[in-house]
């Protein structure tokens, strides 16, 4: 079993930045391909990012390409998501998702674990 714990949410005003972390339990995290999704109120949760497990290829929903960058260290068990240039509509929950599979994508039903979520919320 993996466990994800995300931190780094907050509050931030328009045109700032976060660094979100998801710590993962487990000795096989470098073995999983790794995504970020997030929920705003009243919406579905919704993709923002993927990155397969060696960290050499990534995928970005068109809303947040060219501001957030998703990374990860495989030794210390961790993927990062960037947040730059930050925008109202960003105000979520964002979650961490962990994959069986080595490269994933933006599809929900391709991750087997998920934290609990970290609240971001983007002033105007």
């Amino acid at each position: 079993q993996v466990q994800l714990v995300e931190s780094g949410g907050g509050l931030v005003q328009a045109g700032g930045s976060l660094r979100l972390s998801c710590a993962a339990s487990g000795r096989t995290f470098s073995s999983y391909g790794m995504g970020w999704f997030r929920q705003a109120p009243g919406k579905e949760r919704e993709f923002v990012a993927t990155i397969n497990s060696s960290g050499g290829s990534t995928y970005y929903a068109d809303s947040v390409k060219g501001r957030f960058t998703i990374s990860r260290d495989n030794a210390k068990n961790t993927v990062y998501l960037q947040m730059n240039s930050l925008k109202p509509e960003d105000t979520a929950v964002y979650y961490c998702a962990g994959s069986r599979y080595r490269t994933t994508g933006y599809l929900r039903s391709s991750y087997d674990y998920w934290g609990q979520g970290t609240q971001v919320t983007v002033s105007s």
